[in-house]
């Protein structure tokens, strides 16, 4: 950072991206101007330049949505920036987790899968059953059964990772992945519950690998 002279513009501002540490969704573009982001880097929150306000804007400081800071990372032109966030709540002022949700275009050929999207579609059968649905059919069924076929899956894996079949036990596992999916939602648990979690053991492995080489 200290070799490094970002560019702003001629108002003296500069393009701050908001990305989820934990999802990497997109959650807002903002502006910072050079105080702004000092405060940013001091405070560990984001603080942004209102150009609506022509003030210096704390997100969260009346909703209470603080988003703390993860890194700050410049574009190749050092004219742009992205702020990794951890958000106490939505980004939005609308609401939203994030302000990029009205779609323009998707290709349905190359629609991005991800694991966040997928709890959704999952958690969506729960809060709004829809008849003939399995994962409906689970959620109806109860955690017994949820769990049952959570143990189930585990065994598949298992016998197809014995046969060093490779095809096989990615189909399991994808089978297995589904159902835990099934089970944290039953369970209130999300898909960042398990991230945080760890995260927080890759800092521990990282700190004991290190006490090591001392």
């Amino acid at each position: 950072m200290e070799n490094l002279k970002l560019k702003f513009d001629e108002k003296g501002l500069i393009p701050a991206i908001v990305q989820d540490h934990y999802t990497k969704q997109v959650l807002t573009l903002a502006y910072m101007n050079a105080e702004t982001l000092a405060l940013t880097i001091a405070e560990g929150r984001t603080v942004f330049w209102s150009r609506s306000r022509q003030e210096i804007w704390r997100k969260g400081e009346t909703s209470g949505n603080v988003q703390r800071v993860v890194s700050i990372t410049a574009d190749c032109d050092a004219d742009a920036l992205v702020v990794e966030v951890v958000k106490d709540g939505p980004a939005c002022h609308t609401g939203a987790e994030s302000c990029f949700f009205q779609p323009v275009y998707v290709s349905e050929e190359l629609k991005q899968f991800t694991y966040e999207g997928l709890y959704e579609l999952i958690k969506g059968r729960k809060t709004a059953p829809k008849e003939g649905s399995y994962t409906t059919y689970l959620f109806d069924k109860g955690l017994e059964k949820i769990l049952k076929k959570v143990g189930e899956e585990c065994t598949e894996v298992i016998i197809a990772g014995g046969k060093r079949d490779k095809e096989e036990t990615v189909f399991e596992i994808s089978d297995l992945c589904y159902h835990v999916l099934v089970l944290m939602v039953e369970l209130g648990i999300s898909v960042e519950d398990i991230t945080r979690e760890l995260e927080k053991r890759h800092v521990v492995d990282h700190k004991v690998k290190q006490a090591r080489m001392q």
